[in-house]
């Protein structure tokens, strides 16, 4: 399955004279630009229409997206400065690759090289790395790469996500807007190359990590329906922190633009959750296992999973002379002195808590001096992948610690600290793995952190190292982990000894404790701890993500989609086909040529924001259905939660219109009509039970209030902290569904709210009362509009829907259900807010005034 787009790079890979011609006039030379973009808005003539004949082949094909290519890349020492490429057998993305299998799924890589490629040598590059690795490099400038990734994404993003707050110029980056519109740039500039190799059709795309957060909004917005993963292998912070940042909602929105977003733990994904909902008011719901946020009528998927390892690469390595040859001295150095080597693997970082491990160490020696001159803390740092004063200041830190702890505990021949800060290979800290009797994680917050993972498949060994560390094929593995539990794989390791690294005392303790541990244990924990990491590897999380993402875009051909909205607030509503925005012509269209007319309009969300304080009608909305109820032709019903006292109070003013109130239980056709009920008179004696617990919620949860109406308790969390408020609100529904089992109502959750009312009572009465009064005078209505904007309103929607085909209307009548916003409901048609229904409504008036007057 090859796109037409891919199919041109190809051609330019193989270096054939008339197709390259032609991708110089087709395609941009986006490795070559520099600066800042100025416009984030796409050209609408770049825009890639799919093909709606195009169809699947046999075999999947995804783009994966990330900062680096797994790719290394070294000049050839013969002096003619061509290139060497070579797989980076230990990057995630290639990793990946293999997990996901190469019979069944095609993969292309995009992504930067870690070195710097001349502008001449720019396309030969790129021909030898879609030729050989099927790699699309994204050539960035250096001073735009140096801004977006060192200023924007290391000291900004990085920091903050990491629960690092700008207080001061020393304390992560504060935020500058010429980095983030670096970032914007550079984002834009990897879509325009996904364009170029992408069949918008069939291709699913993986974006990966905070490099590429609003990544998401330029592939949506050249392609509405293209199946877009992303996986944040960083912390996502709380909302607290979060919400610090100056273009928070920038950057939420463009993760929604996704398909499936990915997080390795459920605390990642419930802040992430907890975001959205505080800044966006969006929520989430759970369904048979599955987690999704509903967004301009698309579900975005939300998935938990932790990365895994390369079994098969580790072993291999395990395997390779070089390794024992290197346990072999690592042996001769620790285990012949009868020392008792503990391990630490970390980059040299401030959020890596090497410091606090040094402390630790240093008072476990001058706590339990028995351990003196028995055991070695071997420290590998692996070089900092960022820049800046507070690397620095780490390192001199580091080694100021090693130093002094060093002289006061050391001996001849004995250093309680080895620090390592050299670069190893691979094969050398596998070695270390081998060896180490304790594996200390400490960092204060991290990611997922795979080190853990690749010591407790190293402790497992092979064969020949079994040997070496004269052992028995069939003795029992062991291994002991000092995990902080800050870090991303703590909740899957649950034999390890878990600290809090802020706790010196603790993390000493805790090593103190590993070391003593009986044999027997160490081996019940190694074994628990191999059997996971042995089953859940890197193929295993790239399988699952996949299958999730493509089963989260199944339903994308049969949507209607299109996008709305300008720059990075740009989104793409996706509605059923037959889910429509209801035309202001058609309508009124309608309206003029009908006589016998039912109008039914909900009132709260519908004529009246949600969010306005004040919720009395204003003098604008009183006249338009003043207007609309002169009109003769006209059955005007406004239909309301709230209770008769407060509708009929509001519309004083408006003589002939009909009001229903408290959902349709009290119901009067006009002003100086007696209030009738539309079920039997309502018992209200379990009120006695459900208000006291009604205020016990309210005690407990700010913000909250009760309204007692006549026939109805409304629990109102309008005001609460969201969070908060609904998980309260959940906990009330089922305390008052347990209480009220056995009395005669029903207990309903809406939007901030907890209703209790009696059984059978719903809007769609009032629309069942409505037709049938005009059929007892014998009128059949040929044009029936009804709007609401919830949950309560889809029965009246459901009953004038299911009129069409009764006698209670005229055959061919025009009906019109309609909804606020563009959400799930069983509506045919909707508009975008309040402002629109008042213009639609005033758009009817004025027809009605005209027909008055003439």
């Amino acid at each position: 399955m090859v796109s037409r787009s891919y199919s041109n790079l190809l051609e330019l890979a193989s270096g054939e004279s008339p197709s390259f011609e032609r991708m110089n006039r087709r395609i941009p030379r986006i490795m070559t630009v520099a600066g800042i973009m100025s416009d984030i808005d796409d050209d609408p003539s770049e825009s890639v229409c799919s093909d709606p004949s195009s169809s699947s082949g046999q075999m999947y094909r995804i783009i994966i997206v990330a900062n680096q290519l797994p790719i290394r890349a070294q000049r050839k020492s013969d002096g003619s400065k061509s290139w060497i490429f070579s797989w980076d057998e230990n990057s995630l993305l290639k990793q990946l690759k293999d997990g996901l299998g190469d019979d069944e799924i095609e993969v292309i890589y995009v992504g930067c090289l870690k070195e710097e490629v001349h502008l001449s040598e720019q396309e030969e590059v790129s021909q030898i790395l879609l030729e050989t690795f099927k790699c699309v490099p994204t050539f960035l400038p250096p001073d735009l790469f140096s801004r977006y990734y060192h200023g924007f994404c290391k000291q900004q993003l990085w920091p903050l996500f990491h629960y690092m707050l700008p207080l001061s110029p020393d304390l992560g980056g504060r935020f500058n807007r010429s980095l983030w519109q670096a970032y914007v740039s550079v984002n834009k500039i990897f879509a325009d190359r996904i364009m170029e190799v992408i069949n918008p059709e069939d291709d699913f795309v993986w974006v990966h990590d905070y490099h590429l957060m609003v990544l998401p909004t330029f592939l949506r917005k050249r392609c509405n329906k293209v199946k877009l993963g992303f996986f944040l292998h960083s912390p996502f912070p709380s909302s607290e922190i979060y919400k610090t940042l100056p273009i928070r909602e920038e950057l939420l929105r463009a993760l929604l633009n996704s398909d499936l977003i990915g997080f390795h733990t459920f605390d990642y994904a419930r802040h992430f959750l907890s975001c959205c909902s505080r800044m966006l008011g969006l929520s989430y719901e759970s369904k048979r296992g599955y987690m999704g946020i509903e967004y301009c009528g698309r579900t975005v998927s939300i998935k938990i999973l932790p990365v895994g390892i390369d079994m098969g690469q580790l072993q291999s390595v395990l395997s390779l002379p070089e390794t024992e040859e290197k346990v072999k001295e690592l042996i001769k150095q620790f285990c012949d002195q009868d020392r008792i080597m503990l391990l630490g693997v970390d980059d040299m970082d401030i959020f890596k808590g090497i410091s606090l491990k040094l402390l630790a160490m240093e008072q476990l020696l001058e706590q339990h001096p028995e351990w003196q001159g028995k055991i070695v803390l071997v420290q590998i740092a692996n070089p900092a992948r960022g820049k800046g004063k507070d690397v620095k200041e780490v390192q001199c830190e580091t080694h100021a610690f090693v130093k002094r702890i060093n002289e006061r505990f050391g001996k001849p021949g004995y250093d309680p600290i080895v620090l390592i800060d050299a670069p190893l290979k691979f094969y050398e800290k596998v070695a270390y793995y081998v060896v180490a009797e304790c594996c200390l994680v400490t960092a204060v917050r991290d990611g997922m952190n795979l080190i853990p993972y690749e010591y407790i498949i190293s402790r497992q060994g092979n064969d020949q190292l079994n040997k070496l560390l004269g052992q028995e094929p069939s003795t029992p593995k062991k291994s002991m982990l000092v995990i902080s539990e800050f870090i991303g794989c703590s909740p899957s390791l649950s034999g390890a000894i878990r600290v809090n690294p802020w706790n010196i005392d603790a993390v000493a303790d805790a090593m103190d404790y590993a070391l003593e541990m009986a044999d027997p244990e160490k081996q019940l924990r190694h074994e628990k701890h191999y059997r996971y990491v042995s089953t859940h590897d890197v193929g295993y999380w790239a399988r699952s993500f996949f299958q999730d993402l493509e089963r989260t875009c199944r339903n994308h051909s049969r949507r209607r989609c299109w996008g709305i909205g300008f720059g990075l607030s740009f989104r793409v509503v996706a509605l059923d086909p037959n889910f429509k925005k209801l035309s202001m012509e058609r309508i009124v269209s309608a309206y003029k040529r009908t006589t016998t007319r039912a109008i039914l309009l909900d009132y709260d969300g519908t004529l009246m924001p949600q969010a306005s304080i004040d919720k009395s009608p204003s003098s604008n909305s009183i006249g338009i259905i003043n207007s609309l109820c002169r009109d003769k032709n006209n059955m005007v019903f406004l239909v309301s939660a709230r209770s008769r006292k407060k509708v009929a109070e509001w519309f004083s003013q408006c003589v002939r219109l009909g009001l229903a109130a408290e959902h349709g239980y009290f119901l009067r056709l006009m002003r100086d009509a007696e209030w009738e009920t539309c079920v039997p008179v309502a018992d209200t004696t379990w009120k006695q039970i459900a208000e006291p617990v009604m205020q016990l919620y309210t005690e407990t949860t700010d913000g909250s209030t009760v309204e007692d109406k006549e026939t109805a308790l409304v629990w109102c969390y309008e005001d609460a902290d969201p969070d908060f408020g609904s998980c309260q609100a959940k906990e009330l529904l089922d305390h008052l569904e347990s209480v009220l089992a056995n009395e005669p109502v029903t207990v309903k959750s809406g939007l901030n709210i907890v209703e209790v009312k009696p059984q059978g009572v719903s809007k769609g009465l009032v629309a069942k009362r409505l037709l049938s009064i005009m059929q007892e005078n014998e009128i059949s209505p040929d044009f029936v509009l009804c709007i609401g904007d919830d949950r309560s309103d889809d029965d009246m929607f459901e009953v004038i829907t299911t009129s069409m085909t009764a006698p209670t209307i005229t055959q061919n009548a025009e009906v019109f259900a309609c909804t606020v916003g563009q959400k799930p409901s069983k509506a045919k048609y909707y508009l975008d807010d309040t402002a629109e229904i008042v213009r639609l409504m005033q758009g009817l008036a004025s027809v009605s005034e005209q027909t008055l007057t003439e």
